[in-house]
Parts: structure tokens; C-alpha cells; sequence
């Protein structure tokens, strides 16, 4: 592909937010319309360009629609971009959801409008940026300018504790990428002067560094996933966000941790990674089990998904330390699969909330007799979200229990108490909310989903059973990076971590030579 297609999907929609922003009409709610139009258009074209990007990749390559131009050559920073099987999946889906939130803020947001949506676009070109930026300036700048729409976004236009929260969200997520930036010069000078990504995978580096690195961006990746201890922040920045605040959140910006795991850690700190494996296990299960487990026990239907979030990102944390070829592969897949079902779900109680502005459990019951389809539809997303099989949820967790057992039998068989305990309280929210009794009288006079609203659910409902019953396409694309990745830690399984002998060997006697897609 000769056009710098990955600046076009970076910049389009940074671009677009300026025209937003320029939207002016003496009267306002001409304005407000005129500003969502533009920004649905802006953000439906950038989707259309990343269709045509996935259509042009190919999966037996690695790295893609590379561009490499000069930047600050004095300072040894270039601006390059490219995707591979990690990443252009991640595109896509930062892509999708971003008109779809568009579509949910139709007619929640009222207040300074134009300021919303341009917030949402400059989101989007960061995440994006972040996916594919292969300079590690470039990857830093945009992982830290994502921070400032995010922070807007709950900041202005939240809940009433939404200054809170939106500074613990902020808060959190510097420090540790502070402790990133440390790192990167560490690398940076490793590296002879130069930032570029896939050059600092080759490096051979004395243990001692590999661990302190490792622990440098383990304290900016983790926040992000978030891993337990460090997701506080998480349950309060989804209550306090609005509905398309905690659509892109929990669909896009909690993988960008668990892809920097992917990019940066296992291809270069092996030996931490082998070191920390039993570490990242332990708080793998842990974060699936306590996640479960103080999900069930929440009133505030938004603080269950919440914290189901870390209890299904503990599956992918997991799986991507187990470092099999299937668990990567089940880690990716599970990735895409809860940023889709994840997204739908907070969407599902934007819908309800923006009916009855309560999210109160208790106030709810008998749905099903007022709002048929939303009902339909909330089963799908359920049935998704406790990996039924035929749903996408279901090849991602198969996939990363499987791989993981024969290294981490014990994480894993935890880990699969998790998928009990995950249906247990999905099923009972449904119960409760759709065939329980009338909470209050006001759900008997509720209008079902308007077609805006079913309009926004469509292409998330065509993915759950497309990604269920067809997924090899999918996992084609993402079987070379995660077989390359998995060669790069010894596979020795951890004692401590395991219920009998040795399942799984493959030990490999050069750790750290890995080629410029993470390989050997």
C-alpha cells in the first residue's frame, strides 16, 4: 500500500476535533447537531480506512504499512509506524467503537457539546497512535496525550464525584509511566541513541537490567490493565464516567496495558519474565477470583461490570505470562472479545440509566415485560460475557486455560473457578433485572430501545457470533506474533504454581535473541 494509511487514521480524526471545535451557529442546538453529525462522519470514515487496512494485511507478514521518516535525527527519533498481528486488530476496534460512542452520546451529553465530541475524536487518534507507533517517543507522546481527552471526559462531564475520579485515573496512570520513561532512556542509551522499538527487542541485556526494566514498565502496564492491587482507580473512574466514557475505557484503553506486556516486556526482559512469571500468576488468579467475588457483591450494576473487568483482564494477564503459543493466542483474542462485550454491556446500562437515572439494582426487575428487545439484547451480551459456548468470549477463555494449564496448572484451575463464578453473578444480575419483580412502577411505562439505540448494538452482536462460530480468520492473524512472542521465555513450568509433574517443556538456550517482530 503506497499511502501513509496509518497517519491517515491517526490524524483524521485529531484533525477532525479542530473542525468540530470551529462549528459555530447562533443557535445552539443546531450547533450540538452539526458537531455530532461532523464527528459521526469524521469517525465513520476513519472506521471505513481501517477496513481497508485490515483488507490489505497480510497475515503471514509481520510488521505492515511501515512508515519511517526523519524527525529529530539529532536526538535519534523518528517517526515511524507500522502494525503487525498484535496490534492491527486493536486498530480496528478503537475504530469501531469510537462512532458507536459517538452514537451513545446522541442525546445523554447536552452541555458543551462540541468540546465532547472533539474530546472523542483527539482519544481516538492517541489509542490509535499508540498501536502503531514503533519510536518509542512517539509511542510516549501518545500514550500520555490519551490521558488528557480521558481525563476531560470524566472530569467534565461525570458523575457527582467526577473530579475524584477522574485525578485517581490521571494520578495513577502518570506515576507509572513516569516510571516507563526512566526505562526508556535506560534503552534509549542501550540502544546507541536511538528510540526505535523494534532495534531495542534485539538488545542483549545483563539480567539485573532485564529485571529493573521489568518492574519499571510493569508499574505503568499494570495500572493500565489494571492488575489487582493497583485497579482502584478503575471502579470509580466507570461510575463517574459517562456511558460513552465507560464504552471506550473498558473496550479500548484497559488492553493498552496488556498490549504493552505484548510489545515490550516479553520480547525485551525474557529472563525478568521468567523470573516474574510465578508473580504475574499469582495476581492473575487473584484478580479473577477477587473480581468475581466483590462483583457479586455490588448494588451498582456499573461497579459489577467494573469489576468484571479486572476479573476477565486476570485471564489475559494470564495468559500472556503463561507465554504458550495458545495462551498469546487466547490472551489477543480475549482482549478483542472483552473490549466488544464489555463495551456493550455499559452501553446496555447507559440505555436504562438514561430512562430512569438510577443505577441502583434494586430499582429494577421485570424488564422484560417493558422492553422486549432490550431485554433480547442484554441476554446476548450476557450469555457473551460467561463465554457461552458459540460466543466469541468462549474461544478466547478456552484457549488461554488450555495453554496455561501445562505451564501453571494451579493459576489455571483457579483461574477456572473464575468462569463459575462469572456466570454465577452475570445470570443473577439478568435474573434480578429482567425477570424479577417490578422494582418500581415507573418500568412498567418504559419505552424499549429506540432505533438509534439498536442501531449501536448491531455491529457488536454481529461480533460475538461471528468471532464465536468463525474465528479462524482472526486467529490466523494473530497465530505468528503470538508463536514468536511464546519463544522467547523458557516455558519451564513453576513448581510452586503446579498440582503434578511437568506438563510442558521447551526450553530454549538463547533467550534474548529475537528478531524485529519479537522472534528468534
Amino acid at each position: 500500500m503506497d499511502y501513509p494509511i496509518l497517519s491517515f487514521l491517526t490524524f483524521l480524526p485529531i484533525f477532525g476535533a479542530l473542525l468540530v471545535m470551529l462549528v459555530k451557529d447562533g443557535d445552539e442546538e443546531t450547533e450540538n447537531r452539526n458537531a455530532r453529525m461532523l464527528a459521526l462522519w469524521i469517525s465513520g470514515i476513519t472506521f471505513l480506512l481501517s477496513l481497508v487496512m485490515l483488507s490489505n494485511f497480510d497475515s503471514a507478514v509481520g510488521m505492515q504499512f511501515i512508515e519511517d521518516h526523519p524527525w529529530m535525527s539529532n536526538f535519534g527519533i523518528r517517526y515511524t509506524m507500522g502494525v503487525d498481528g498484535i496490534s492491527v486488530l486493536f486498530v480496528l476496534l478503537t475504530t469501531l467503537l469510537t462512532p458507536i460512542c459517538v452514537l451513545v452520546s446522541w442525546e445523554s451529553i447536552t452541555k458543551n457539546v462540541r468540546a465532547f465530541m472533539a474530546c472523542f475524536l483527539v482519544l481516538e487518534g492517541a489509542i490509535i497512535g499508540v498501536f502503531c507507533s514503533l519510536d518509542f517517543v512517539l509511542f510516549y507522546i501518545f500514550w500520555e496525550a490519551m490521558l488528557v481527552p480521558m481525563f476531560l471526559i470524566i472530569g467534565i462531564w461525570g458523575g457527582e464525584n467526577r473530579v475524584y475520579a477522574s485525578l485517581k485515573f490521571f494520578l495513577y496512570t502518570f506515576v507509572g509511566s513516569v516510571l516507563m520513561l526512566i526505562g526508556m532512556m535506560y534503552l534509549y542509551f542501550a540502544n546507541g541513541g536511538s528510540f526505535d522499538i523494534l532495534t531495542m527487542q534485539t538488545l542483549n541485556l545483563s539480567d539485573t537490567s532485564q529485571y529493573w526494566l521489568f518492574l519499571a514498565f510493569f508499574a505503568a502496564f499494570a495500572v493500565k490493565v489494571p492488575m489487582w492491587p493497583f485497579h482502584t482507580w478503575l471502579p470509580d473512574a466507570h461510575v463517574q464516567a459517562p456511558t460513552a466514557g465507560s464504552v471506550i475505557l473498558a473496550g479500548v484503553l484497559l488492553k493498552m496495558g496488556a498490549y504493552g506486556f505484548l510489545r515490550f516486556s516479553l520480547p525485551m526482559f525474557p529472563e525478568a519474565v521468567d523470573l516474574f512469571r510465578p508473580a504475574m500468576y499469582a495476581l492473575s488468579a487473584i484478580a479473577i477470583v477477587y473480581g468475581a467475588l466483590v462483583a457479586f457483591a455490588q448494588t451498582d450494576i456499573k461497579k459489577m461490570i467494573a469489576y468484571s473487568s479486572v476479573s476477565h483482564m486476570g485471564f489475559v494477564t494470564l495468559g500472556i505470562f503463561a507465554a504458550t503459543p495458545e495462551s498469546i493466542q487466547g490472551a489477543l483474542m480475549q482482549m478483542l472479545n472483552h473490549g466488544i462485550v464489555s463495551a456493550a454491556l455499559f452501553m446496555l446500562i447507559g440505555v436504562i440509566y438514561d430512562r430512569m437515572h438510577t443505577r441502583e439494582m434494586d430499582r429494577f426487575g421485570g424488564l422484560v415485560n417493558s422492553m422486549p428487545v432490550y431485554a433480547a439484547v442484554f441476554m446476548v451480551f450476557t450469555m457473551a460475557s460467561v463465554a457461552l459456548p458459540g460466543t466469541n468470549s468462549f474461544v478466547g477463555e478456552f484457549l488461554i486455560l488450555a495453554g496455561s494449564y501445562p505451564v501453571a496448572q494451579g493459576a489455571t484451575v483457579i483461574a477456572a473457578s473464575g468462569v463459575v463464578l462469572g456466570a454465577v453473578y452475570m445470570l443473577w444480575l439478568y435474573r434480578r433485572m429482567v425477570f424479577g419483580e417490578m422494582g418500581s412502577d415507573e418500568i412498567k411505562n418504559q419505552k424499549d430501545m429506540t432505533e438509534r439505540e439498536r442501531l449501536m448494538f448491531v455491529p457488536l452482536i454481529v461480533l460475538v457470533f461471528y468471532l464465536g462460530l468463525m474465528p479462524n480468520r482472526t486467529l490466523d492473524i494473530l497465530e505468528a506474533p503470538a508463536h514468536k512472542l511464546s519463544q522467547v521465555t523458557t516455558l519451564e513450568p513453576v513448581a510452586s504454581l503446579t498440582l503434578g509433574p511437568p506438563l510442558y517443556t521447551d526450553t530454549h538456550s538463547d533467550h534474548k535473541g529475537v528478531d524485529a517482530h519479537g522472534g528468534h
